[in-house]
């Protein structure tokens, strides 16, 4: 399986969670992380979504390496370009009916391959960690208000539903709780002691992409 991340904290959460339980059902996990630049002396830079036609590059390399393998996506719907297919003809309604429209649209200018899947966290990988009114704390403690940040957990009925407003999307509230975090630092170790489950139980868009990898792996 070849999934294509955003970044660092992906790649790790790739790794060390998603890969490990994906092996124990006979599935070895690749990650890629996305190029955003290419140098004319052949560099590449990666890390971060830049456009549509960096992304759909990247893609349609892993769809044409992957000698049958199944290909995916690990990206945050927070902050997307607005190149990206579906993005500017979203309709109105819920923001998983939203993210489920730009992720069919991107399929769809694939020619919606049988074994490509791309998938967008909702709203970005931070939210997962607001599955856990103790993990974040427990980690970057004595710099979080535990009760604060129990009270942002419990105003939500789901870690995915809060939202990509500039100041209030999952990772501008983490900040502003704890200057110190970082995200490809503490994000992959505090979604570890989380665990997949919990993650999957609390958001069930995730809980969706992650029973489509399930479905893969038991074929």
């Amino acid at each position: 399986m070849l999934i294509l991340v955003e970044g660092q904290t992906e790649e790790r959460f790739v790794k060390t969670i998603l890969g490990p339980w994906l092996l124990s059902a006979g599935v070895i996990v690749a990650p890629t992380i996305l190029v955003t630049k290419r140098a004319s002396d052949g560099k590449r830079f990666k890390g971060g979504v830049s456009s549509y036609a960096k992304f759909r590059t990247d893609v349609q390399r892993l769809i044409g390496s992957r000698g049958g393998a199944y290909v995916t996506t690990l990206l945050d719907y927070y902050g997307l370009p607005s190149d990206f297919p579906g993005m500017l003809t979203r309709p109105q309604g819920s923001t998983v009916q939203r993210v489920e429209f730009v992720e069919h649209a991107i399929a769809a200018d694939f020619g919606n391959p049988a074994d490509f899947r791309p998938f967008l966290a909702l709203h970005e990988f931070e939210a997962w960690l607001f599955a856990s009114e103790t993990a974040l704390p427990d980690t970057l403690e004595p710099e979080v208000d535990k009760d604060k940040f129990a009270a942002i957990c419990q105003s939500f009925s789901t870690p995915e539903d809060i939202n990509e407003r500039p100041t209030l999307a999952p990772s501008k509230r983490i900040v502003s709780l704890a200057p110190g975090y970082r995200k490809a630092l503490h994000g992959p170790v505090i979604a570890e002691r989380i665990g997949l489950q919990t993650i999957r139980d609390k958001c069930p868009h995730a809980a969706k992409w992650f029973a489509d990898l399930e479905s893969f792996a038991g074929r």
